[in-house]
């Protein structure tokens, strides 16, 4: 299974403003992010992302399988488009591939991308390098012990100040 990464990030590194506001991300980089995930049929987040979608009215997305990935026990609403699980990275991608997904679309945050990372089961990252620094905020790779070398497959201007570079992950 291919297996995505796609992040808006500021220009040192931060998906998100400490209390995990994106206002900053661009509306291209939206419908790039909103096109690639659409194309994967489906959607993993972590908990705190869920929030944050749910908050901004967007959870869940309908024409995709949503995935949150939570230890926390939260009530599902949403049907079968849904499921919110405890389970390792490399299960959730059993359980899409039983679903019959190809791609597996990683949405964010920083600790979800980094579990991915870690377990090495990441094939290609997508960056979208919006024209913004913060002095904190969420790194889009929690802390931890990672290091991984990457391959520049492409780079494309989405906007007059935004650049997106799309990477594979060598394994």
């Amino acid at each position: 299974m291919r297996v995505i990464i796609y992040m808006a990030i500021t220009a040192n590194g931060y998906i998100a403003k400490e209390d995990g506001n994106t206002s900053f991300v661009s509306d291209a980089s939206w419908n790039s992010w909103d096109k690639l995930s659409r194309g994967a049929g489906n959607l993993i987040t972590g908990r705190k992302t869920f929030k944050i979608d749910l908050a901004d009215g967007n959870f869940p997305y309908l024409d995709r399988f949503n995935v949150v990935m939570t230890s926390q026990k939260i009530e599902n609403k949403w049907g079968n488009k849904v499921i919110f699980t405890d389970i390792s990275p490399k299960e959730v991608l059993e359980v899409l591939a039983k679903k019959g997904f190809k791609t597996a679309f990683i949405g964010g945050g920083g600790e979800l991308n980094a579990s991915f990372m870690k377990e090495s089961l990441v094939d290609e990252i997508y960056l979208d390098i919006e024209p913004v620094i913060f002095g904190k905020g969420i790194k889009l790779f929690a802390e931890s012990d990672l290091e991984t070398r990457l391959e520049l497959l492409e780079t494309k201007m989405l906007s007059k100040n935004l650049i997106q570079l799309h990477y594979k992950v060598i394994k």
